[in-house]
């Protein structure tokens, strides 16, 4: 299913830490090199980026396309340039950018 150009949020499903059981979140994203990355707001706080540190495996759709992967927080003391740029597209997108970068990288297309 192909991804719908003008699609504003993504509906991320994270398996949760104490229950085990699927949790979707819609949030705004960016793309980059074939990649999708979200902002936490509450940075690590966040139950889905809590859920994510126990489980990366991570499913999400953006329009009509569902897609599977890992996610991994961004450590901006390590990928500084990465960090600053991802807050960066997310300004330009929505005008806001601040908070804890996670990158989701979609699994191989078989």
């Amino acid at each position: 299913m192909a991804e719908s150009k003008g699609a504003i949020y993504l509906y991320l499903t994270t398996t949760g830490r104490r229950s085990g059981l699927p949790r979707e979140i819609e949030i705004w994203f960016t793309r980059r090199d074939g990649r999708y990355y979200v902002i936490s707001e509450h940075y690590h706080k966040a139950d889905w980026v809590q859920n994510l540190l126990m489980s990366p495996r991570v499913e999400w759709r953006v329009g009509e396309a569902t897609l599977t992967g890992r996610a991994r927080l961004i450590d901006p003391a390590t990928e500084p340039d990465l960090n600053e740029t991802i807050q960066e597209l997310s300004r330009e997108k929505y005008g806001w950018g601040d908070g804890l970068v996670v990158e989701l990288t979609p699994d191989p297309v078989p």
